[in-house]
């Protein structure tokens, strides 16, 4: 069979004008609060991203070197930016390929995110080839172990970190909280830390209950327990989102010297060799 990778991720805006597309595809037609957007705007343009975005850059280098590393063509696929998880189908099926393997820079499945990547994906593909789609790949043990380095060694309060979802997902049976605390244990493990705890972040405003703790509640709760150092290790993203140089590089930064607390961060895979390894490992066995 002729293979090929649609990576997917949830897309950035290349530069600060494309944010109210961007916001817009997102909200899918829903209404969009002005108020909403101005802060949006606002964070971008704080963080510098007036002309070309860290993210997608990010991603370009992870996509090329997952390639290298597969031997097979790989092709971006975002959920809410250019180019959209429809064309990298359509790149991948004009190149030839019958068998596609479909993988989320997300390692937690929730039907309230990767079920929306793989229903873009099917819908795109349409029979036209056979989809090998990865749902999860939490307890990836080179992921695992990816993180252990990054803390192994620290005298910090760990917090592990991830999206906060709507709460409602509890209800349903959702695996994707079951799945955060269960890379936290793992990775916790391996790197001979007891010391942590699991917090949510980037709780949008819609009125209704999301997980949590969030994390600023929790670093308060934290020092209220006189804990004075903290090592952020993000479960829940893989790269330098907005959710990370803004809701932990600047939020929690805040917080913390508020709180007079010492607060730092590990350094994102990105595109990291092994991290890179990693994903290749998962694609191959997909395949």
């Amino acid at each position: 069979m002729s293979d090929a990778v649609v990576l997917m991720a949830y897309g950035s805006p290349e530069r600060l004008a494309d944010v109210p597309a961007y916001y817009a595809d997102i909200r899918g037609g829903r209404p969009v609060a002005p108020e909403h957007l101005a802060d949006l705007v606002e964070r971008y343009r704080r963080l510098g991203i007036e002309e070309s975005s860290p993210l997608n850059a990010i991603t370009e280098r992870t996509r090329a070197a997952l390639a290298d590393e597969v031997g097979l063509p790989v092709y971006t696929g975002m959920k809410h930016w250019t180019p959209h998880i429809a064309e990298a189908t359509e790149a991948a099926l004009a190149g030839g390929a019958d068998r596609v393997v479909g993988l989320v820079l997300a390692p937690h499945y929730s039907a309230l995110s990767v079920a929306g990547y793989r229903d873009q994906l099917e819908r795109a593909i349409t029979g036209r080839a056979e989809l090998a789609f990865v749902d999860s790949w939490h307890d990836e043990p080179g992921f695992v172990e990816l993180l252990a380095t990054r803390i192994r060694g620290t005298t910090a309060h760990v917090v592990f970190t991830a999206h906060s979802l709507p709460a409602r997902i509890l209800d349903m049976g959702d695996p994707y909280k079951e799945q955060l605390l269960e890379t936290s244990r793992l990775v916790a493990g391996a790197a001979s830390i007891s010391n942590w705890s699991l917090s949510f972040q980037s709780v949008s405003p819609t009125g209704k209950p999301w997980l949590r703790p969030d994390i600023l509640d929790h670093l308060a709760a934290l020092r209220a327990d006189g804990v004075a150092h903290v090592l952020v290790c993000p479960v829940g993203f893989v790269s330098d989102h907005l959710e990370i140089r803004w809701d932990i590089d600047v939020e929690a930064q805040e917080k913390a010297a508020e709180l007079g607390m010492r607060l730092e961060r590990i350094e994102m895979p990105n595109n990291d060799p092994a991290f890179v390894s990693t994903l290749a490992t998962i694609v191959k066995r997909a395949l």
